[in-house]
């Protein structure tokens, strides 16, 4: 159980505090409600975008990172389709400095056709290398608009397509600065060796003056309910075939989450899991195999994917794993299944409560869901799983006319 407190400046930032004062550090985090699902259609790919701009300079301080190195502190970011984060470490000591950066930043970047030149170039060489140029990197930019038809779910965090980072302007850029990265838009989460009073004060200091923008209601189109299975076949040049089954499913806020995450685990987690021991170690058809889901705000996928060992075929691959799928349909799953899948997560869920890191970043992130005490209440929503809502959940989830396959040929196969 993490204690935690919360409270509202003036400018509408909403603060989470979790004192810990068995270490030195304090972690920072700040997530903006902001992801690929907000951007417009024809200008995808800015908020991966921001991510990276956010690190070019503010009008006070040219160098982010310098005065943080200087303190001691390390700070990443990321992005994904639903939110944007940034976070930091550093010493109870040096906490004024993290305040002062992460304020400034938001206050207002040092926008610059040079800073946005110089970031546009390195997204676009991050889009090369990882999506185009690299083994199986295509497989979302296939995988996901034949999924999604409405929602912008469709395309990846890093865009749709290189043109739009390309041609991305300095005015778009402040627009898009404008709307989501201000106080009322963003949490600010605080774990470590730190107070609630010197919080309030710290906050109330660097944050409060910020002005705190308007509340954002995007009107994000839902997808319809997928009625037919589809299918895309590609080869290119890799080491080995793929396949990947990607299933439409709830989002993070529905009850069947914690189910559908159970049923990956037991699909996938570890040697000893359905998919392993009968595909990859029995029938020897895959090298490996995972099943997860993606967890997002709105209604995620389940996804199912493999490399296949020469010589299998993918359509053989897809019924090998169909039967699998069928398998817990029809038949359910055990309690012993279900205990050891359990047992992992509570294993998982408390080592996450260790780290001040972790902390901060899944208080936030609750909180952007409704309630930072959702935090508290994962273990408690797993545990009350039970053998049939597996197989309930299996049933409305493994149909044909909710699957998107992609048959991912190597040419060498």
């Amino acid at each position: 159980m993490i204690a935690f407190d919360k409270f509202v400046l003036k400018n509408g930032l909403t603060v989470i505090h979790n004192e810990d004062k068995s270490t030195p550090l304090v972690a920072v985090n700040i997530l903006y409600k902001v992801g690929a699902r907000n951007e417009n259609p024809d200008r995808t790919g800015f908020a991966h975008l921001f991510e990276h701009l956010m690190f070019g300079g503010s009008i006070n301080i040219p160098n982010y990172d310098g005065p943080l190195e200087r303190a001691g502190g390390e700070n990443n970011a990321f992005t994904n389709n639903d939110i944007t984060n940034y976070y930091l470490t550093i010493s109870s000591q040096n906490i004024e400095t993290a305040f002062w950066l992460e304020s400034d930043r938001m206050l207002s970047l040092a926008f610059s056709e040079k800073s946005l030149e110089v970031q546009r170039n390195v997204v676009i060489e991050e889009f090369k290398q990882r999506y185009l140029n690299q083994p199986y990197g295509d497989s979302w930019l296939l995988l996901r608009p034949l999924a999604y038809k409405k929602h912008p779910y469709q395309w990846p965090t890093i865009g749709q397509k290189i043109e739009h980072i390309e041609n991305a302007n300095l005015q778009d850029v402040k627009d898009f600065f404008k709307r989501y990265y201000n106080p009322s838009n963003a949490i600010l989460s605080v774990s470590g060796n730190i107070n609630r009073i010197d919080l309030e004060k710290q906050c109330e200091k660097w944050f409060e003056s910020i002005e705190g923008g308007e509340k954002i209601k995007d009107n994000i189109p839902q997808e319809p309910l997928q009625e037919e299975k589809r299918h895309i076949s590609v080869t290119k040049d890799v080491p080995s075939s793929a396949l990947y089954m990607a299933f439409h499913c709830c989002s993070r806020l529905d009850k069947e989450y914690y189910s559908t995450d159970l049923t990956s685990d037991i699909l996938s987690a570890g040697k000893s899991s359905r998919l392993y021991t009968k595909l990859v170690k029995d029938k020897k058809m895959f090298s490996s195999i995972h099943a997860y889901q993606t967890g997002n705000i709105d209604k995620g996928l389940f996804v199912v994917e493999g490399k296949l060992l020469n010589g299998i075929k993918p359509e053989n691959a897809e019924k090998a794993v169909w039967e699998e799928l069928d398998s817990i349909k029809t038949n359910g799953v055990s309690e012993v299944e279900l205990e050891k899948v359990g047992n992992n997560i509570e294993s998982i869920l408390t080592f996450d409560e260790m780290a001040i890191g972790d902390k901060a970043l899944n208080l936030a992130f609750f909180e952007m869901l409704g309630d930072a005490n959702l935090y508290n209440k994962q273990l408690e929503n797993y545990k009350a799983c039970t053998a049939s809502e597996i197989k309930d959940t299996a049933n409305t989830i493994f149909k044909e006319s909710n699957c998107n396959t992609l048959y991912y040929n190597s040419e060498h196969a």
